[in-house]
């Protein structure tokens, strides 16, 4: 059906799509952990990941496209304590472990939407599917692959390294693993607090402590699972054992997704559970990765309302859209206020020539067929052409929109007379209103903000949060409470934070 070429993280080269079912294609991609709200790093890979599945269904495929939330398990991330983080920030908020979880699915699924991202096909979430979890760590254990200490349950890495090509994923070498967890955890071998036959072996499920609010009875006590076998569960029920296409940020590779190939491999008769895997590169401030252990973190809600020490003004949704597909998914995408900025000037002008281009061929329907200036269609041709192969070439929305950018001049000069619409014809035209078109709103999912009241939105609670705070600094409390209690009564939750900036959500 197509020449689509895609960079496949498990080979390391770019391999021809080839889906496993003609003309069908299942998608699976890691959602978020919803203990708390999403921030920039968080926002490029699911609005990645909607436009790969944008430009599937434009291909022609049918695309059941499945994206989890996870709303449990025990969480072994590398260079951290395993934790549970929804419990412990229940506990943090005063709230019911799913409370919280409502909480926050509902502000991801607010964000996606002033995004523009398209549902997913299914959203299945980790605590609906507990059965299903264990019943996988049943066949792990039958297999000899799993073992039992004291009500939880462990992955055998280094038996598993003996028959599979353990790391492959990642890159990681056994070896290296445990020489560098000897290293960090004698302490807590020396404590005899270690139950795990090897360092490297990771939780399928975890005896819950009484106070452990979110627990589960299973064949091996009351407990909750870990947090790999929750995606491989999800994901087998819905595409299969083996499917298309596995996404996700470069971040999950080790130790999330080589844990996942680990444990599916072995329920599934050896066969890796994706056929491509595919993973966008990080979000960085200052070369740093963002993320909460860097305290680095601009959440979204501060981006659409300005309310951060980082940025000098808010930013939209459809700004912040374009700015990450400026950069190709594997290359890393440095922050700054600067580069917003620019996408923001850059978003403007591209979609003016579109809404222009639209009233060219609209007001002139007597354009002559072909162009009379050949040079110019030509040009005009090949740039159009360009954008198609970009896409087929591993997704790479940097050098469409590259190309568009160098059309836009030529639009720009049909608009103010300097090329009569005769040079270029109706032909010519018709093929680039029908580009942008196609690549602006129905591959990149843009949408034009100089009417959309959602626009003003940041503008308004960023006077809001200025006003409040100028009367706090005043100590005016009777204005600054009216304001917070009136925006909480219109859903908008408006807080102070320590570093001086104001946290914004929406219930």
């Amino acid at each position: 059906m197509s020449g689509l070429k895609v960079y496949n993280s498990y080979t390391r080269q770019k391999e021809l799509f080839e889906p496993i079912t003609k003309g069908h294609v299942g998608m699976y991609v890691c959602g978020p952990t919803v203990s708390g709200e999403s921030h920039l790093g968080h926002a490029r890979p699911f609005i990645t990941f909607d436009v790969v599945f944008r430009y599937l269904m434009h291909l022609g495929y049918k695309v059941r496209y499945v994206r989890n939330i996870t709303d449990a398990g025990h969480f072994e991330e590398e260079g951290r304590e395993a934790e549970d983080k929804i419990s412990k920030k229940a506990v943090l908020e005063k709230l019911e472990p799913m409370e919280l979880v409502q909480k926050y699915t509902n502000l991801f699924h607010w964000a996606m939407h002033e995004f523009n991202n398209l549902e997913p096909t299914i959203e299945p979430t980790a605590t609906g599917h507990i059965v299903e979890q264990i019943e996988m760590i049943k066949k792990i254990i039958s297999a000899g692959y799993a073992y039992e200490v004291n009500g939880s349950v462990y992955f055998d890495v280094r038996k598993y390294a003996d028959n599979y090509p353990y790391g492959k994923l990642s890159g990681r070498v056994l070896d290296d693993l445990q020489s560098a967890s000897s290293r960090s955890e004698i302490g807590r071998e020396l404590d005899g607090q270690d139950e795990k036959h090897n360092r490297e072996d990771f939780a399928l499920w975890k005896q819950a402590a009484p106070e452990h609010i979110m627990r589960w009875v299973s064949p091996w006590g009351i407990g909750f699972p870990g947090w790999h076998i929750e995606c491989s569960a999800m994901s087998s029920k819905y595409l299969g054992e083996q499917f298309d296409i596995h996404g996700g940020g470069m971040d999950l590779m080790f130790p999330h997704h080589e844990s996942e190939i680990a444990q599916s491999s072995i329920c599934h008769g050896g066969h890796e559970p994706a056929r491509y895997w595919l993973h966008n590169n990080m979000i960085t401030i200052n070369g740093k990765k963002m993320g909460k252990s860097y305290g680095n973190q601009i959440m979204l809600t501060h981006l659409f309302s300005g309310q951060h020490p980082l940025l000098q003004q808010a930013y939209s949704p459809m700004t912040i859209r374009f700015f990450i597909l400026q950069t190709h998914y594997r290359s890393t995408l440095d922050f700054s206020n600067e580069a917003l900025q620019a996408s923001e000037k850059g978003l403007k002008r591209m979609w003016e020539a579109y809404q222009n281009l639209n009233k060219i061929l609209s007001d002139n329907a007597g354009i002559a067929e072909g162009g009379s200036d050949e040079t110019l269609v030509a040009k005009v041709m090949r740039l159009s052409s360009e954008l198609d192969e970009f896409m087929m070439d591993d997704l790479n929305t940097a050098k469409v929109l590259a190309n568009m950018f160098e059309l836009v001049p030529v639009i720009n000069s049909l608009k103010d007379g300097h090329i009569k619409l005769n040079d270029i014809g109706l032909r010519t035209l018709t093929e680039l209103q029908t580009k942008f078109h196609t690549y602006l709103e129905s591959v990149f999912g843009l949408k034009g903000e100089s009417e959309k009241e959602d626009g003003k939105l940041g503008g308004v609670l960023q006077l809001l949060a200025e006003i409040r705070k100028d009367a706090r600094s005043k100590k005016d409390y009777a204005t600054s409470d009216k304001i917070r209690n009136q925006l909480q009564q219109l859903g908008i939750d408006m807080k102070d934070e320590k570093d001086g900036g104001v946290s914004i959500s929406f219930s």
